[in-house]
């Protein structure tokens, strides 16, 4: 088993959003988006990439400043590098939040997630968030071991389609 990482989630300024734009720009750390029919403005079907230009940043930062919405970098305490980021989107009907997270291709699989999320969670509750959830494909299997680990259950078992083939996707949730 991995050794956890020792990181801190770091809310970004508008000069740090080259960090987003370098891993919204990066196939490798983007491919596991590609493929499916997302209706967001500068996506990339073939690549999943998503464009974050520079003309945006002062948009992104008005709107993580939302107190239903919370983005943070993870950051490696010890070497100061952002090695991905988290977020999640708090729903008021049901005091639910969407979480994801993201780790930059060249940090994945070095045990970054699972503190990560860790600290996500800890957010989630201060914020008195009452439950947490994701849709997981089920083949990404070291993903979905992480959040089983830390107490998310599956709710619900759906496909959708990726490159136009059915893809098994679990909801998962966490009470908080």
């Amino acid at each position: 088993m991995k050794e956890n990482k020792q990181i801190v989630l770091y809310e970004p300024k508008l000069d740090d959003l080259w960090f987003r734009q370098e891993c919204n720009q990066d196939p490798n750390t983007m491919s596991y988006n590609a493929g499916y029919d997302l209706y967001c403005d500068g996506y990339h079907f073939e690549t999943g990439c998503i464009d974050f230009p520079k003309a945006m940043w002062n948009v992104w930062i008005e709107k993580i400043k939302n107190p239903n919405m919370f983005f943070a970098y993870i950051q490696d305490e010890k070497t100061k590098k952002f090695v991905g980021y988290v977020n999640f989107r708090k729903d008021e009907k049901s005091n639910s939040a969407s979480v994801g997270i993201l780790i930059k291709n060249e940090f994945r699989g070095q045990g970054y997630m699972r503190p990560a999320m860790q600290k996500l969670i800890e957010k989630a509750r201060f914020q008195r968030i009452d439950a947490l959830t994701d849709n997981v494909p089920e083949n990404r299997e070291n993903a979905l071991k992480v959040f089983y680990d830390l107490g998310f259950r599956k709710i619900e078992e759906f496909s959708q389609l990726k490159f136009g083939k059915k893809e098994l996707v679990a909801k998962i949730s966490l009470q908080l």
